[in-house]
């Protein structure tokens, strides 16, 4: 009995510790599966693009951009952005560079206007524009560094587009939603900090108490439900007979 005693009270006091963490496990687990991913990553508030064709004819050719530049490109990518064709140089070593497909020069700076009509263009529904500011660094729930520019929209998200400063292209966007799906990913995760690491020590360790609740309660109620079995089949034994 002493030692059903003392395993009842080490698995109380071990649940009380770790129920608060089940919860977030649990609240955390039905928010995230309750929100369509697509929401939470705002691809319904994205309009189908319009692509057009590069006029590959009239573009200096690579090397010619590259001299340019100044950069000895190791790979290099071509594409159409909203400010115009751009190449992306990467050089052998440091940062890409950014630049021009049609003066092989980076692109002057993006007004606020100009950033609030690529936004716009890329938005799909009907809310207004209701903040347009350029960030010296990017916010961390971006996952990106250096300047961005964040168009805001007065929708029931709260959605914002953050654009490259370079090339005006929408490089990510957030949402209140999108802000509620990753408080409750922190909580899920155990960390508090970014949200990145999902197999420290701490969720490790926390885990493995999780279990040892789980396993010991089933041996506690596999030996209260034996000994009530026993009890209620002694007591519907027939007495001895005088």
């Amino acid at each position: 009995m002493k030692v059903l005693k003392l395993s009842t009270q080490l698995h109380k006091w071990i649940a009380l510790v770790v129920g608060l963490q089940v919860l977030f496990w649990v609240g955390g687990g039905l928010v995230m599966t309750a929100i369509p991913i697509e929401t939470v990553r705002s691809e319904h508030r994205v309009a189908e693009p319009k692509p057009e064709p590069l006029a590959l004819g009239g573009l200096p050719a690579l090397g010619e951009i590259a001299r340019r530049a100044g950069v000895a490109p190791v790979a290099a990518e071509l594409r159409a952005t909203p400010r115009g064709p751009a190449w992306t140089l990467q050089p052998a070593g440091g940062e890409p560079v950014i630049v021009s497909a049609l003066t092989g020069r980076p692109f002057g700076p993006l007004s606020p206007a100009e950033a609030s009509a690529f936004a716009r263009r890329a938005y799909r529904g009907t809310a207004t524009v209701s903040g347009v500011a350029l960030l010296p660094e990017a916010p961390e729930e971006t996952g990106r560094a250096g300047p961005l520019w964040r168009v805001d929209f007065a929708d029931r998200e709260r959605t914002s587009f953050y654009l490259s400063p370079a090339t005006g292209e929408v490089v990510t966007r957030r949402s209140g939603v999108w802000r509620l799906f990753d408080f409750f990913w922190r909580l899920h995760v155990m960390d508090w900090d970014d949200g990145e690491d999902f197999n420290h020590p701490l969720i490790i360790v926390t885990t493995a108490l999780t279990l040892g609740v789980v396993v010991s309660g089933i041996v506690l109620l596999w030996i209260r439900l034996a000994r009530d079995v026993k009890t209620l089949r002694a007591s519907r034994r027939p007495a001895r007979p005088e």
